[in-house]
């Protein structure tokens, strides 16, 4: 069949124009004063506001340079106070009143800046981060945040996240800001419990670690007065502060591993170790081995561990040594559950080696135990070192 194409008038014989035809969106766009060939539209976002409109506002209609985030309650407050903007939307040319973000979006980031502190343990950059965000409104869920991920992790995040605490007070987190945050924390201990069993605990003695580093003022712990959800955590963190010698006590809170003194962490070693020793119990010393947070000081625990085992078989090795075989038995299953790692093992038995002159005079037979360890740890698999080249 033969199709003509509708012309926008009979004196024209060229393509069609379609400038004069009723756009769609149910009339979103209308021809000015009804001539259907004018040029101009008019839509709906040129139209005035109309002021009988219920959710119509004055401010807007006087200042459309400006808009308010809806993610926190005071945003409408600010503005019409007169206060300034809070910040400025580049993308979009224009003035915010109020926070940057959602509230649930602060908390991902936050999340994600604590997750990168673990790992770096820069604590400069996490204030630069939250600086950034401009969203001071939610700066108490930084402190419940923070908490909260240092209770899934180990004692060394929990230190770093004590730290963390100490720089974010007073700037960019007010005393208002902490306290308000750990009011929210200490009302969701609730929660918290179901998945941490051990969470009153940790929080009474991060309460009380903020109270030692000035980050909290000790007033806070007695203005709960005990009309308040958790309750029970501040009058944890009120023994751990009435201890004698608490200041010490609480820097110390988290234990060895932690970024401590070396000396500390030696001597962390020595007690697992002796207390395997005694209870034989590979678990309980595996679990102990990984709160230590020091993969790159096993061989530390390796040479100490050997060392051990021959002080406790006494000077004279005259048959086989059973501390020695407990030692070997230890250092095999940390080995097979990828807690020690081979290239260790070897490297504290080289450490060993080099000190063999100074332990001959406190354990004769100290040559004779090595070799025999060593040979202990090639049947079982954790040691590849040719015989005579450790």
């Amino acid at each position: 069949r033969n199709i003509t194409r509708k012309k926008t008038d009979s004196s024209t014989t060229g393509h069609y124009d379609s400038r004069n035809k009723k756009h769609g969106g149910a009339g979103k766009g209308k021809w000015v004063g009804g001539n259907k060939h004018s040029d101009h539209l008019t839509l709906e976002e040129d139209l005035p506001l109309d002021e009988n409109d219920p959710l119509y506002v004055a401010e807007e209609d006087a200042d459309p340079s400006s808009y308010v985030l809806s993610s926190h309650e005071t945003a409408d407050e600010l503005r019409i106070s007169g206060a300034g903007p809070s910040a400025y939307d580049a993308d979009n040319d224009k003035a915010v009143y109020g926070p940057m973000l959602t509230c649930a979006e602060f908390k991902i980031r936050v999340s994600d800046a604590v997750r990168e502190y673990f790992d770096s343990s820069d604590a400069d950059e996490v204030v630069r981060c939250i600086d950034e965000m401009k969203c001071r409104e939610y700066h108490p869920e930084v402190v419940k945040r923070a908490i909260s991920l240092g209770l899934d992790a180990g004692p060394r995040e929990r230190e770093l996240i004590s730290r963390l605490l100490a720089c974010l007070h007073p700037n960019p987190l007010s005393d208002d800001c902490l306290e308000l945050g750990f009011e929210v924390l200490l009302d969701s201990m609730d929660d918290l419990v179901i998945d941490i069993p051990d969470a009153k605990a940790m929080v009474g003695s991060f309460l009380a670690r903020a109270v030692v580093d000035e980050v909290v003022a000790p007033a806070f712990l007695s203005n709960r007065n005990n009309s308040h959800p958790g309750d029970c955590v501040v009058e944890k963190a009120v023994q751990l502060l009435s201890r004698e010698h608490c200041t010490a006590r609480l820097e110390k809170v988290w234990g060895p591993g932690d970024g401590r003194p070396v000396s500390e962490l030696k001597s962390a070693m020595d007690q697992l170790l002796k207390e395997y020793l005694l209870s034989r119990e590979l678990d309980e010393a595996a679990s102990c081995v990984r709160e230590l947070k020091a993969k790159h000081f096993h061989h530390e625990l390796v040479k100490r561990g050997v060392k051990i085992a021959m002080e406790e078989d006494g000077r004279d090795h005259a048959s086989k040594s059973s501390s020695l075989d407990a030692m070997a038995a230890l250092f095999k299953f940390l080995v097979q559950n990828s807690i020690v790692s081979e290239f260790q093992v070897a490297k504290g038995v080289q450490r060993l080696e080099k000190i063999l002159p100074d332990l001959k005079l406190d354990v004769p037979a100290a040559p004779s135990m090595l070799d025999e360890f060593e040979t202990l740890a090639r049947e079982q698999g954790f040691l590849h070192i040719p015989s005579g080249k450790a």
